[in-house]
C-alpha cells in the first residue's frame, strides 16, 4: 500500500469550526500533521485553533499550498464538500463521514 501522507503534507480541514473539525484537528497537530488551515463558509478570515480559517478550498489552497484535505462535516452537507475539494483539484480528499446520503454519493462517484 502506498503511502499517501508524510511529513511534507500540507492538510486543510473542511468543517475546522465544528466540534469534530476541531477535535481532530488538535488531535492530528498534536501527533505532528502539518495543519495549515481550514475552510468554514462565512468564516473566512477568522482563527481558529491557532490556523487560518477559509470560505472555501480554492480559497484556503491558494493562500496555503494544502495538497490535502480532511473533511468533518455532517452527512447532509459532505458530498458537495467532497465536489468542492474535487473542483479545487484537491490532490488528497479524505471523508470519514458516517450516514451521508447515497444519492449524495451517487453524485460524488
Amino acid at each position: 500500500m502506498a503511502v499517501l501522507v508524510d511529513k511534507n503534507t500540507r492538510v486543510i480541514c473542511q468543517g475546522l469550526t465544528g466540534s469534530q473539525g476541531t477535535f481532530h484537528s488538535e488531535q492530528a497537530i498534536a501527533y505532528g500533521t502539518q495543519m495549515v488551515g481550514g475552510v468554514t463558509p462565512g468564516k473566512g478570515g477568522q482563527d481558529h485553533i491557532g490556523l487560518p480559517v477559509f470560505n472555501s478550498v480554492h480559497e484556503a489552497m491558494a493562500k496555503t499550498g494544502a495538497n490535502a484535505s480532511v473533511i468533518y462535516v455532517p452527512p447532509p452537507f459532505a458530498a458537495d464538500s467532497i465536489l468542492e475539494a474535487i473542483d479545487a483539484e484537491m490532490p488528497l480528499i479524505v471523508c470519514i463521514t458516517e450516514g451521508i446520503p447515497v444519492l449524495d454519493m451517487m453524485k460524488v462517484k
